[in-house]
């Protein structure tokens, strides 16, 4: 009989996992049938928010999405550690009249949709990426458009409060289209809970912060950061399982860098860049997301003109090796996940309106299209729920 329900984090998911009541700490969790997705959109004529669907683990069939909570532009989802509440960014320049964007929390309730518990100000304009702490005791995020990061404390019962911690980023790199101030694009924090890292696509920076979950503030770490390739771009970064390697994908040259981690110091040294494209000019490309798989063997990025997941193999080191490009019947690939177990990635479409279903082979990381293709509007987020079943 089944009685205590509790979440764990898995990098940058998250995922219920039911524990039985006689249960020991020795006894192995079922792996379950099924897992519940959430799927963050651009609002528009084909979306009204976040959707939520079913991903068979047996056979790779996405169910048809249904809505779970109405909001406005929520582009980036994240899940409590050990509460059934979900995150989401309002990627917008006015929150309730101020210029800033906005967080809400939602309640996830036992048929999986979402009842709004509250809202907080991101602090800048274009909010585009969320996390939660390994504590649960904070939410942070990434404001595309104000340059900046916050980190919002959680309330009991997941509500958010106003912000506590802030840094403002400032200056500017070579592409002036793109890089005439700084643009935060995201915001993950290491294992140990000590360490924030914003890539700053304006900045050509990762920028390093000293975390302190009890007091819910960043400040900047010495060395404040690690420099990339100018008009590079990073947006999105990924730590490996093993917690001594890195990788962020860079939007703007499409490339993806790995790099070592020092965890005492919290440094980021890199040790390697490579091209996301195959062979040959592929003129309006940009890279996205980038995914390490559950086992630390494979990381994949996403293209966005080329349309395509390319896929590197890791090495001991951390080291890659690529593994060549997938194409699908996705059109622009903003955001992909690899589900828990590592079976199966979806890819996000937003431009074509869908979400494609590949499942991995766990030995070359090869990526072979299911068949399931469902359609839901302008997707770019995926996230995943331990389904019961």
């Amino acid at each position: 009989m089944f009685g205590i329900s509790r979440r764990i984090a898995l990098g940058m998911l998250s995922i219920p996992v039911l524990f039985p009541l006689s249960a020991s700490a020795a006894e192995p969790t079922p792996t379950p049938e099924s897992l519940t997705v959430y799927v963050g959109t651009y609002t528009g004529p084909k979306s009204e928010g976040i959707y939520s669907a079913t991903l068979n683990l047996k056979t790779g069939e996405l169910s048809k999405p249904k809505l779970a909570g109405k909001m406005v532009n929520p582009s980036f989802l994240a899940i409590h550690p050990t509460m059934p509440v979900l995150y989401a960014v309002g990627e917008v320049s006015d929150f309730q009249g101020k210029k800033a964007g906005g967080v809400a929390a939602f309640q996830i309730g036992e048929s999986g949709a979402l009842t709004l518990l509250n809202q907080q100000s991101s602090g800048g304009t274009g909010p585009c990426h969320v996390v939660v702490d390994a504590a649960g005791k904070n939410v942070l995020v990434a404001n595309y458009g104000g340059g900046n990061a916050s980190v919002l404390p959680i309330q009991d019962g997941g509500k958010l409060a106003a912000a506590t911690g802030f840094v403002q980023h400032r200056g500017k790199s070579v592409n002036s289209s793109r890089q005439e101030a700084p643009h935060a694009h995201s915001i993950n924090l290491d294992a140990a809970n000590r360490f924030a890292f914003v890539a700053d696509l304006g900045l050509d920076q990762v920028l390093i912060y000293r975390f302190d979950a009890a007091k819910g503030t960043i400040t900047p770490n010495e060395p404040p950061f690690v420099k990339l390739a100018d008009g590079a771009g990073p947006r999105h970064f990924a730590f490996h399982p093993n917690g001594k390697q890195a990788f962020v994908i860079n939007e703007l040259d499409s490339t993806i860098t790995a790099m070592d981690y020092d965890a005492k110091s919290g440094t980021l040294t890199p040790t390697q860049t490579l091209s996301t494209l195959p062979q040959g000019k592929f003129p309006g490309n940009s890279t996205a997301e980038v995914v390490v798989h559950p086992s630390g063997k494979f990381v994949y990025g996403s293209n966005r003109g080329h349309n395509s997941i390319a896929g590197y193999a890791i090495a001991a080191d951390g080291k890659l090796t690529a593994l060549g490009n997938t194409q699908g019947k996705f059109q622009i690939p903003r955001n992909f996940a690899i589900d828990p177990t590592g079976q199966f990635l979806l890819a996000c479409g937003q431009a074509n309106h869908l979400i494609e279903v590949f499942r991995i082979d766990s030995t070359t990381g090869k990526l072979t299209a299911t068949g399931s293709v469902v359609e839901v509007g302008s997707p770019v987020c995926v996230r995943f729920l331990r389904g019961t079943r």
